[in-house]
């Protein structure tokens, strides 16, 4: 008991020595940190004051260019000591100064942020040797040695987690086409990369913005491409990384000139950064890879969709024949009961849909905004219920528009029934990506969010409205494509009235309806086609004489 008793005082007492050691070198570094940022008090302005700063150059992924400002009166007094040269070097030797100034900074928080993780679990494992102490002397030495070993096998359980972890984030790098390619089957299974700078990304595949080149929208875009320069010129500043020990040169994000990524969903994403040299023909090139971790369950629930009632909300203004057909789609999908509401107004489609939605007085019912030329399934009922939920979501699904029935079918005498067009195929339609107006939403959360801009006439505007106030609150917004939800063709005029932001949306999708690009460039050529095929009778003919 007396040899146990000195084990534990010896135990307590290292570990307290060993957490004031930690404590009092996390002090020292934060007062480093705090002297080496501080700025030099002096009654003359400073250089930095006078000259642009280097941090003027940051990255900022959604400007258009680098804002760079100086100070009027230190570039005069600058330029009349030593003239424009003078003020050039001055700038290049105080941005190189600032750069390294930053990343020693970056470097110091990143080493305080390590030591208080280190201080944190230097205290979770005290803390778990006093209870495991305090359990000992309570129950007697023997249950003290358990628990003892019991704590080991805890920390050895989450180092061989750990362990297990990394070499499954390593096995992700050796399977992805990082260092080596892989064999494909076809040119379709090909994983094209997407190019990027400082101010821009260059894809492929351009979504609903339609622009081959542009500046990322999305934070989490702007926010991954400028973590991963900065790892990158971290990684490149660091000594130990350093390609060439003798080589001096601090890089910044000035010298970086492109990078390429692709991720592969499975694997991970891979990063190409390219890096201007110390001289105009050598370049440094850093690769850099996100892993992906295995699959994690975050929930599983049951969900009963047997009693959720679904009110279906129709703007309508003349279009009798389209209403008719539409009817005609609403009794095939089970729906039996209607109500019809008549404004004796100008026609608005927001205004319409409002008062569908607050017409309603059953209570809290889940609404489907549509428009009089949709078809929708049974099966997208299904995924209107299944993808919103009263207070935390909202379902915005990407329907299937078609195109001009005449133009594919070569003729109104050729186009087959109805249900054989609502086919899913590039030539016969496209995702409608750019459209708003079809939405299923519960009633409170409509209400809740404002509703409609019922300011807005006639069509179009009104839909993006109240896409972008769900954007902007704390619902999901489930942004998907449903193959059960179609849009009619029809032919679409565009009335002088409308304002010009709507008439140019209208003239937009008006020619974006037609037909696909191939399909509309057959027709743009048509005579260079006929006249073609009008030269290559003769020549059918004298290769195929008739026999007599």
């Amino acid at each position: 008991m007396r040899d146990a008793a000195m084990l534990r005082r010896g135990l307590l007492a290292w570990v307290s020595r060993v957490g004031a050691v930690l404590v009092l070198l996390c002090c020292s570094l934060s007062l480093l940190y705090v002297m080496t940022c501080s700025p030099l008090h002096s009654d003359d302005q400073p250089l930095s004051r006078a000259l642009p700063h280097a941090g003027a150059n940051q990255l900022s992924l959604g400007a258009t260019r680098p804002v760079v400002g100086a100070g009027v009166a230190g570039t005069g007094r600058a330029a009349q000591s030593g003239g424009p040269s003078v003020v050039h070097s001055y700038q290049a030797l105080l941005q190189e100064r600032e750069e390294q100034h930053r990343l020693h900074i970056s470097s110091l928080k990143k080493q305080i942020a390590q030591l208080k993780e280190a201080l944190q679990e230097r205290s979770q494992q005290l803390k778990g040797v006093q209870d495991s102490l305090k359990r000992a002397i309570a129950g007697g030495p023997p249950e003290g040695h358990g628990s003892q070993a019991s704590d080991l096998g805890d920390a050895q359980g989450a180092k061989s987690q750990q362990a297990d972890l990394q070499d499954f984030l390593r096995s992700q790098l050796s399977k992805a086409e990082v260092t080596a390619g892989a064999r494909l089957p076809s040119e379709y299974a090909v994983v094209p990369f997407e190019s990027f700078t400082l101010y821009r990304v260059y894809q492929l595949e351009m979504g609903l913005t339609r622009h081959p080149e542009e500046k990322p929208v999305r934070k989490d875009k702007r926010d991954e491409l400028g973590e991963v320069l900065e790892a990158a010129l971290h990684s490149l500043n660091t000594p130990p990384a350093q390609l060439d020990s003798k080589s001096s040169k601090v890089y910044s994000q000035s010298d970086f000139i492109e990078g390429i990524t692709r991720t592969e969903k499975d694997k991970g994403t891979v990063y190409e950064l390219t890096f201007r040299g110390e001289s105009s023909r050598e370049f440094c090139r850093l690769v850099l890879f996100r892993p992906f971790g295995p699959l994690m369950k975050v929930k599983s629930e049951r969900v009963d969709t047997e009693d959720v009632l679904i009110n279906i909300v129709v703007p309508l203004s003349r279009r009798t024949d389209k209403f008719k057909q539409f009817m005609h789609n609403f009794r095939e999908a089970n729906f039996k009961n209607y109500t019809l509401l008549q404004l004796d107004e100008e026609f608005s489609r927001g205004r319409g849909l409002d008062v569908g939605a607050r017409a309603w007085k059953g209570g809290n019912v889940l609404l489907f905004f549509c428009d009089v030329d949709i078809y929708f399934t049974s099966d997208f009922l299904g995924s209107c219920r299944l993808n919103t939920q009263s207070g935390k979501k909202v379902f915005y699904p990407v329907l299937f528009s078609q195109y001009n029935p005449k133009l594919i079918y070569g003729g109104p005498d050729h186009i087959p029934p109805m249900e054989q067009q609502l086919v899913m195929k590039k030539d016969t339609g496209f995702w409608r990506d750019f459209g708003f107006g079809m939405t299923c939403q519960y009633r409170s959360d409509f209400i809740n969010i404002g509703g409609f801009d019922i300011d807005i006439k006639g069509w179009g505007g009104e839909d993006v409205h109240l896409y972008r106030k769900y954007l902007h609150s704390n619902l999901l917004v489930v942004r998907a494509p449903s193959r059960g939800l179609f849009h009619l063709w029809h032919e679409k005029h565009c009335a002088d009235e409308l304002a010009p932001d709507q008439y140019r949306m209208c003239m937009q999708s008006k020619a974006m309806n037609e037909a696909s690009h191939g399909q509309l460039g057959m027709l743009f050529f048509h005579r260079d086609i006929d006249a073609h095929l009008r030269k290559q009778k003769p020549q059918q003919q004298q290769q195929n004489p008739k026999k007599t």
